[in-house]
């Protein structure tokens, strides 16, 4: 098999928190010459739907993804899906229950934001934050930075957002890993050194998350990724060999929501291409639009 020269299977629209439509991430894919990309809104299809929907001949080839914000007893995990067919009542339902989620922690943030500090926003505001297709943290930040309670969207999200914790509003990992296979796609473990906030997951406690997931069906992991150092690269091809886990490439790029440049994800020329991706790309073959 000819693997393609340049991926990147990580990438969000303004269907979740990235900036670009459908269609501009498309065309931002074009001029960069990306051969395989994936769209992984957060708890979304929407967006791998419409880029089906306008993906021409000779574009570059298409894998339908997601990212699932998920958490259970032991910290927080964001688990990918890759090449699920996405009319499947099994991913639509995971959809369903993690946006459920996202509404209704959009309306207690800022409840709380009222209360606790007295940000008011006008009805249309309020209108347009809510007609999105999935609003988020940065969102209700950009709303806060236009009203002056802000001096960054960063600064919203890090000084007053993030104040307001919830127990039990998110999709348990078993519940995502089982609806992406159910829906006939491939989990895999986004960024899997990254944790809740800042924090960093190495050693023991990853191993350990990795065998608990493996467990549930997961798949795969993220080991190339636009924020890791080649240590913490390292450490997750180890757990890739060691497991038999495929190995996935992704930017998290967001478009003007975050400083990473779509198609940096790390990963070297196809030589180095470790086994676990080459198993991936020869995989998912079928899936491919």
């Amino acid at each position: 098999m000819n693997y393609p020269e340049k991926i990147d299977l990580h990438m969000h629209t303004s269907v979740s928190d990235g900036t670009d439509t459908p269609e501009e991430i498309l065309n931002r894919v074009r001029e960069e010459k990306i051969e395989l990309f994936s769209v992984t809104d957060h708890d979304a299809v929407k967006g791998c739907v419409m880029i089906i929907d306008i993906l021409k001949k000779g574009d570059p080839k298409f894998l339908t993804g997601a990212e699932f914000s998920c958490k259970d007893e032991d910290g927080q995990y964001h688990i990918l899906g890759y090449g699920y067919d996405p009319d499947s009542k099994a991913i639509r339902s995971v959809v369903k229950k993690g946006h459920g989620f996202r509404m209704s922690k959009v309306s207690r943030r800022l409840g709380y934001l009222a209360e606790q500090f007295g940000f008011e926003f006008r009805d249309e505001d309020l209108k347009e934050l809510y007609d999105m297709d999935n609003p988020g943290k940065p969102h209700i930040g950009n709303l806060m930075v236009k009203y002056g309670y802000a001096a960054t969207k960063e600064e919203a999200i890090t000084r007053y957002i993030n104040k307001i914790h919830f127990k039990n509003s998110y999709i348990r990992p078993e519940e995502a890993i089982r609806g992406i296979i159910d829906a006939g796609g491939i989990p895999v473990l986004a960024h899997p050194s990254y944790g809740s906030g800042d924090q960093i997951i190495v050693g023991e406690e990853m191993e350990q998350r990795l065998e608990k997931l493996i467990g549930f069906g997961l798949q795969g992991v993220e080991a190339f990724y636009s924020g890791f150092t080649e240590k913490l690269q390292g450490e997750i091809l180890k757990y890739s060999e060691k497991y038999g886990l495929y190995v996935t490439a992704g930017s998290d790029y967001h478009g003007k929501n975050k400083l990473v440049e779509l198609g940096d994800t790390n990963l070297k020329g196809t030589e180095e291409y470790p086994e676990g991706l080459k198993r991936f790309l020869n995989d998912i073959e079928g899936r491919i639009r």
